[in-house]
């Protein structure tokens, strides 16, 4: 419609998530009528992330390095590990500070369905890890859907076969969250989980 190469930018856009064709076509039109530093900034940006971001050898997260800031960190406690879909639900973690201990990140969750395996997001790798380290307390902190709950029971059965103590993190009301506006499946997991005071 523009051009090839505005085609290109904006049919480029589209590939993050939540863009759709509209919002691609007003990032793109912004960034050329508006601020050409700025896309210059974000080209230069994109492409040096992609040739220098790579994965964590221990944890699987996104670092420069060939372990990451965390896994290298002496003062993480070495006995806790936090098992996570992605490098985002770590970094939602750490900014919470309430974690010190290391993490294992699955990049992604099972789904027969879409024919990913325990082999395609790593378990075996975590397993290993399981007997290789002296590691006390598995922490499950895979997504609350069908499929993270169905991946965390199949990791936590195979790290229990090993010996290893295994924990899933809390879910049910969120902190200032009002009863009329939460779901059904939120609530009874509430529920289900509630503990003595």
């Amino acid at each position: 419609m523009y051009g090839p190469v505005i085609d290109e930018l904006i049919d480029a856009l589209r590939c993050l998530p939540g863009v759709g064709p509209k919002s691609a076509q007003r990032m793109a039109l912004h960034l050329l009528e508006r601020d050409r530093p700025a896309a210059e900034r974000l080209a230069a940006g994109l492409v040096d992330a992609s040739r220098k971001v790579g994965r964590c050898r221990q944890c699987r997260t996104l670092t420069e390095e060939d372990e990451c800031m965390i896994c290298a960190n002496p003062a993480r406690d070495q006995q806790l590990l936090c098992v996570l879909e992605t490098p985002a639900d770590l970094f939602a973690i750490e900014q919470s500070g309430s974690y010190r201990g290391r993490y294992f990140v699955l990049l992604g969750h099972l789904s027969p369905i879409d024919g990913i395996g325990p082999e395609d997001i790593g378990v075996d790798h975590l397993m290993q890890r399981l007997v290789d380290e002296t590691i006390e307390e598995l922490i499950l902190a895979t997504n609350l859907t069908v499929e993270g709950e169905a991946t965390a029971y199949f990791i936590g059965e195979k790290a229990a076969s090993l010996g290893v103590t295994v924990s899933r993190i809390a879910h049910g009301v969120p902190l200032g969250g009002e009863l009329e506006y939460v779901d059904g499946g939120t609530l009874v997991h509430a529920f289900n989980s509630r503990k003595r005071l």
